[in-house]
């Protein structure tokens, strides 16, 4: 009879304890949150095990949707969301306990991802800002940081919260990432989630997936000597801890900003691209999307990297175009110290990204946001002829062109003397080689272009040879 009572006392116990147990959502899920418009976005969470959760949402108050609370406390649903709009409530039930988070905004969501010059401020003397912290608070744009840390397992949750972009907030929140939203909002009319996982000093590996690099043996060699740094720097522990969390978390693309402490060695820039691909495809599959994806090339600085290790970095950059849905954008232009590897022209950099996702995903067909590039090269006798693609005639800044080099067989670059012809096309000599085989242009660590399109951008560094 006793044992009967204890196995009935026990069962009641636990079932009023599986009752009370609250249902928890993950940070990004709360008060303030933008999501994504017209989206079947992911919510997700935890509570007791076998229970139901129902949520309601006041866009579609008609239209509840069940999760089942799996047998290791978590759950997952998906609900489709409006177009752009909101203040809005959403309501997590089960029984008798209510979660519900509120001041939802529908809109578009995008995630800044980087190192420093990422995570650069707006209180960081912005040069080309205007009175972008004077600006009044704005509702229709959100903030949402993750906790800088570091973990060498995958964590399910991270801590943060989403805030009101107001010059309290914008004091502390990317220069780049607000500059690019900014520019979004006043063409899309829409609200904005921006998303800041970004750490000064980081290489890309900590960002990326473990598997990424250890299945890959060239990757998992030139990642074994990381040497003495202040942040975190082992392959995954910063994916780990603050990008893993957010997924599945509905986004609507990515920008990215980082390179500079690879370039610092010279065997990680060649192999950066690789790198960068495998993050992306990580990502990719973390978020369960083949989400857009934007990369800033690093800029010109004339400082502690090993010669032209920047130059291949850029250039390694550019190999992230193979992947669908992903673009680079050159600012070798928007550097006002050549001394200083934080730039401070960052609106610029902002706006550049914003120009090309406002063409390529939002379809604002007035928009001519690509830099010329490199094309193809014809040799004509002593002269190498450069063919580029480009938006009107090319033209100088000043009245000489730098930063060509020319080389002939023997591999060996000479500065070259450069002109731009009637045609557009670019004329490159030297006296010193009479016999051209290859040409590069801004190819080092700290050369700045002065070759621009009629709309103001700069001629992508390029090199015709595989040296």
């Amino acid at each position: 009879m006793k044992r009967i009572i204890v196995v009935i006392l026990t069962a009641f116990s636990t079932a009023l304890y599986a009752q009370d147990m609250p249902i928890k959502l993950p940070s990004i899920i709360s008060d303030h949150a933008v999501l994504q418009q017209s989206a079947d976005v992911k919510l997700w969470g935890w509570g007791p095990a076998t229970k139901k959760i129902k949520i309601v949402a006041s866009w579609a108050p008609q239209d509840t949707v069940r999760a089942l609370v799996a047998d290791e406390c978590t759950w997952s649903a998906a609900i489709r969301t409006p177009k752009a709009g909101g203040p809005y409530t959403i309501q997590f039930i089960n029984g008798t306990n209510v979660v519900t988070i509120q001041d939802i905004l529908i809109g578009e969501v995008w995630l800044c991802g980087g190192q420093s010059n990422m995570a650069l401020s707006c209180s960081a003397d912005i040069l080309d800002g205007g009175d972008a912290l004077k600006a009044p608070r704005n509702n229709e744009m959100r903030f949402f940081v993750p906790e800088f840390v570091y973990d060498t397992n995958l964590r399910s949750d991270c801590k943060g919260q989403w805030v009101v972009c107001q010059p309290e907030t914008m004091a502390w929140f990317s220069a780049v990432g607000y500059f690019f939203g900014n520019t979004l909002q006043k063409q899309l009319h829409v609200p904005m989630g921006m998303i800041g996982a970004y750490m000064g000093a980081t290489r890309i590996q900590p960002w990326m997936p473990k598997y990424a690099i250890e299945n890959d043996a060239e990757l998992a060699r030139v990642s074994k000597n990381i040497g003495a740094s202040w942040v975190p720097q082992g392959t995954s522990v910063l994916y780990n801890g603050m990008i893993h969390p957010l997924a599945p978390y509905t986004l609507s693309g990515v920008i990215w900003y980082q390179g500079e402490t690879n370039a610092c060695v010279d065997q990680e820039a060649r192999v950066y691209g690789k790198m960068l691909r495998g993050m992306i495809n990580g990502w990719r599959t973390a978020f369960k999307k083949e989400m857009p994806f934007y990369i800033v090339q690093i800029a010109p600085f004339d400082g502690y990297y090993p010669k032209d290790a920047a130059a291949y970095l850029r250039e390694q950059q550019e190999t992230a175009l193979v992947l669908p849905n992903t673009g680079v954008i050159t600012i070798g232009d928007l550097v006002d110290s050549l001394k200083d590897i934080h730039p401070r022209l960052k609106a610029g950099v902002g706006k550049r990204l914003a120009n090309v996702v406002l063409k390529e995903q939002y379809g604002v067909e007035t928009l001519q946001p690509y830099s010329p590039r490199f094309a193809k090269m014809e040799i004509n006798k002593q002269t190498a002829v450069i063919y580029t693609a480009a938006v009107g005639k090319l033209a100088s800044n000043n009245k000489e062109i730098i930063n060509f080099e020319i080389a002939g067989k023997d591999k060996v670059f000479h500065p070259a003397q450069a002109r731009i012809e009637k045609n557009g096309n670019i004329s490159v000599t030297s006296r010193v080689v009479p016999e051209p085989v290859a040409v590069r242009y801004c190819f080092s660590n700290a050369a700045m272009p002065n070759i621009f399109d009629v709309n103001g951008l700069p001629l992508m560094p390029f090199r015709t040879d595989k040296w």
